[in-house]
């Protein structure tokens, strides 16, 4: 570890609190928390956590080039080797030791033959006693020395006096002889040992290459030619994997392929200071330059292959900038505290630093959202307390609990399918009643033969009162009033169409509103069927929905007031009743009761309190408009009412849209608003026009719901829905596209129809037992050879024939009640697409129960680890 004279900071190997740093002298601290009323005089604050304290220095060893900690506790727990400028190597110590062992080795000096500057040390983490020290070149010296601390002084040498900075004399011994010399004729700039074969592996970085010296057999030498020799540091959690850095690059060596590098870093056009890995995170790099004042941080992320191969690894970049503005002369990983380093300036001030690592999110098909920072992971759960507020459950929950409960499968009664929703969404209420009246009328017209009106109903109101033709005005008056005043009312088959559509009236009734009157009392809904009562121009019985509501259990009394103020009602003008009614009805809470009140109060054709309430269902504003408003006015209503759902994204709005682009406009609206697919998807199934469905956008969210039962493990639902949309939709169908085909004359195997034998001929020739009981296909319709045997029962595979219609006396030969037999899963032919061995489904199956590799002798076929859903189970049959 260079020091110089920049500070450098050496971590201790034995406490987790202690570091060193050096420049002209040796300086110990101790770091801790920081605090008013703990800290000590004279600490330095590193953080807003943590503070240094000195506890001992030491200016006996002038000359300081570099710096390495002794591994060993039991000896000494601060014992350090100084390389000088003149190639001596001292031991020295901080603070006081009363290890007998330790009193020793203090002040032993270790000397080459011929002075030079030493570079680098390094201790061997195994043997201890070995203390590696790289030297500048000398044409008659070696640059690489390694010493044995244990060794006793040379006999032909003197002792020498050392005089320390106190002043006080103390004699040292000098060792010249070292264990082992390498590297001759050349100077070493780097040292690491490699853990590696009992640590007996040496890799320096020398003047030229990067040599790995074997001191089992010092003649042996393995080295490459390259300029990065400077800072060689293997990765601690990756044996083979070493940094080495010359200028401004940095080489990333595989020492199983040490040719060239694995790959190389491009840093900042100033040169680098310091490479170091972190001990306590995989693959990340830390790398300083001079005169900087940020560390660059280079992750290397591996990606498995499922096949052994390998790949390069991803490099993830980034910076951090511990100490703002000053400028960084060295940097120090803490040996276990995870991503911490301690950073010192120039003039000696250290910052306690944390790398943050790169928050990880994942989020699962079930919205369970996890995240790993560090080696923590971290679970979000949702809070289902009583006493939190209500919980508004994210879409992506929903549609998963919709399609447990079959939503939008229920192709009978279509208006159920907003039941299994949850039914507390009006716009899904609407949506499906709307879906249910087009289906019912549709039915009704299919008996009638009349094509013409089946495709306009799903075309939508918008459409139906554009060919609205042959209105009538009528002018009707109210039915249980005193006044006989005449309302003008219209009247065409396509307003009663939409009246059907709207649920007012039933099919083949065009007047009679009296069996929706009754289901809305059935539900509760009171104020909407007085106030479609009303419409229909029956006050009186509005006034009887209105006493019985109040007479309810759960009723609102104040119900009976407002059938009291409909029961004067009077068509003055100037009358007082209508003059308050005018003032109080918008302070009504219940819209109904409001636009009752609008209804009264408003001339013929002027219902814009009616029309513009927008708490009133869409279904009901429509409906009152077909019944008011003549041919001029609902075209122009209806238009601008459609526009208003479709910016919205209002499902009530496909009423007026049908399921046309408009219908396919609208649900985009809705799905970019909410991310509800699954609505869209089977809403768009339900009317199948053809051209609808050939939308790109209704293909997309089709796409979407599919591939989202799939992640949610529901593959049973999603086959379910793609058979619920090839009874709709017969071009969604697919094709077949996988088929078994012969070995020898590539033709299908199948036993079709097609392939069946005329009557008269045998099955025997097909490879085919006449008898029901053996009706299997064991070779190959078309040349007769036998097909492949199972690799578990070695009997030929082969699937039962199934009757086919048209086969005359053949037919009669197989029993009918077999047909569910026929075709028995565990029959059918399975095979490995990487090995391409196989046999009987259900075999396989009870193979790979137990084992992971081909059932065939001598193939090492992984085939059941190949296989990433073969241990799922289906969500949806748990």
């Amino acid at each position: 570890m260079s020091s110089g004279y920049k500070p450098d900071i050496l971590w201790s190997p034995h406490h987790a609190d202690r570091y060193v740093i050096c420049d002209t002298e040796l300086s110990l601290f101790r770091i801790g928390p920081a605090g008013t009323s703990e800290t000590k005089a004279g600490s330095l604050p590193l953080s807003e956590e943590t503070a240094a304290t000195l506890l001992a220095i030491n200016s006996d060893t002038p000359y300081m080039k570099c710096v390495a900690w002794y591994p060993k506790f039991e000896t000494s727990e601060c014992l350090l080797a100084v390389g000088q400028a003149n190639g001596r190597v001292v031991l020295t110590s901080l603070g006081q030791s009363h290890n007998s062992k330790c009193k020793e080795l203090v002040g032993k000096e270790f000397v080459p033959k011929h002075a030079r500057q030493c570079n680098t040390l390094a201790w061997n983490p195994v043997d201890s006693n070995w203390l590696a020290a790289g030297l500048d070149k000398h044409r008659a010296d070696f640059s690489v020395l390694i010493w044995d601390i244990s060794s006793k002084f040379s006999p032909e040498a003197v002792p020498v006096e050392k005089v320390r900075l106190s002043g006080d004399a103390d004699s040292g011994l000098v060792v010249t002889k070292p264990l082992y010399e390498l590297g001759q004729n050349d100077a070493c700039l780097s040292l690491c040992w490699l853990p590696r074969d009992h640590q007996k592996l040496l890799l320096a970085g020398m003047h030229r290459n990067l040599a790995i010296f074997d001191l089992r057999n010092t003649s042996q030498k393995t080295f490459v030619n390259t300029k990065a020799i400077q800072g060689v540091t293997v990765d601690p959690h990756f044996q083979d994997r070493v940094a080495s850095f010359f200028e401004g690059q940095v080489a990333i060596w595989d020492l199983r392929k040490f040719e060239k590098p694995v790959f190389t870093l491009t840093e900042q056009p100033k040169p680098l200071t310091k490479v170091a890995w972190c001990p306590t995170r995989m693959g990340l790099l830390a790398t300083l330059t001079r005169d900087s004042n940020i560390i660059r941080l280079y992750d290397m992320q591996h990606t498995p292959m499922p096949f052994g191969d390998e790949v390069e690894p991803t490099i993830i970049e980034r910076s951090v900038q511990p100490c703002s503005e000053s400028i960084i002369s060295s940097f120090a990983w803490h040996p276990s505290a995870q991503n911490r380093m301690v950073v010192v300036s120039p003039n000696r001030v250290m910052n306690d630093f944390t790398v943050f690592e790169r928050i990880s999110l994942a989020w699962s098909s079930t919205t369970s959202l996890m995240w790993a920072c560090g080696r923590h992971l971290y679970e979000c759960a949702e809070d289902t307390g009583q006493g939190t507020a209500a919980y508004e459950k994210d879409i992506a929950t929903k549609m998963r609990e919709r399609a447990q409960s079959r939503y939008g499968h229920d192709t009978v009664q279509v208006w159920r399918n907003h039941v299994l929703a949850g039914g507390d969404e009006p716009q899904l209420r609407s949506l499906w009643y709307t879906l249910h009246f087009m289906k019912q009328y549709t039915e009704n017209v299919e008996q009638k033969q009349q094509s013409n009106k089946e495709s306009l109903i799903y075309s939508g109101i918008k459409n139906i009162v554009k060919f609205s033709s042959g209105t009538t005005e009528t002018l009707r008056c109210w039915s249980g009033s005193d006044r006989q005043t005449d309302v003008p009312r219209y009247h065409s088959e396509e307003r009663s169409m939409a009246l059907q559509l709207c649920g007012w009236i039933s099919q083949g009734s065009d007047i009679d509103v009296e069996p929706f009157l009754k289901t809305l009392e059935q539900e509760g809904e009171w104020e909407r069927a007085a106030a479609v009562a009303l419409f229909n121009l029956d006050i009186r019985r509005a006034i009887q929905i209105l006493n019985k509501g109040a007479s309810t259990e759960k009723g609102d009394l104040n119900l009976n007031v407002v059938a009291m103020a409909l029961s004067g009602y009077t068509d003055e003008k100037t009358s007082l009743w209508r003059e308050m009614c005018s003032s109080l009805r918008l302070q009504l809470k219940k819209p109904y009761l409001c636009i009752m009140f609008a209804f009264l109060t408003s001339e013929p054709g002027a219902y814009d309190g009616v029309l513009y309430e927008s708490h009133v269902a869409v279904r009901d504003r429509v409906a009152f408009a077909c019944m008011f408003l003549n041919d001029a006015q609902l075209p122009r209503y209806i238009d601008k009412l459609t526009n208003e759902m479709k910016e919205a994204g209002n499902l009530e709005g496909i009423l007026l849209t049908g399921l046309t682009k408009d219908g396919v406009d609208l649900m985009e609206s809705y799905v970019d608003r909410t991310g509800d697919v699954q609505t869209a998807s089977f809403c768009m199934l339900k009317g199948s026009p053809g051209e609808v469905l050939k939308d790109p956008r209704v293909q997309c969210w089709i796409e979407n719901y599919r591939n989202l039962l799939d992640a949610w493990r529901f593959w049973h639902k999603r086959a379910e829905f793609d058979i619920h949309r090839s009874k709709l939709d017969a071009s969604s169908k697919p094709l077949a596209q996988v088929f078994v085909s012969c070995n020898f004359c590539g033709k299908s195997i199948s036993y079709s129809c097609s392939a069946m034998p005329h009557q008269g001929r045998g099955f025997s020739q097909y490879g085919v037992s006449g008898s029901p009981t053996k009706s299997k296909v064991t070779s190959c319709p078309g040349c007769r050879k036998p097909l492949p045997r199972c690799a578990l029962c070695l009997m030929n595979m082969g699937t039962p024939v199934s009757s086919c219609p048209g086969t005359g006396k053949m037919d009669e030969k197989v029993d009918l009640t077999r047909d569910k037999k026929l075709a028995q899963f565990n029959n059918w032919f399975t095979w490995c697409h990487n090995c391409r061995h196989g046999g009987h489904a259900g075999h396989m199956l009870s193979w790979f129960r137990d084992h992971n590799e081909c059932p065939v002798s001598a193939c090492t076929c992984k085939c059941m680890q190949l296989d990433t859903t073969g241990n799922l189970v289906p969500s949806d049959s748990v």
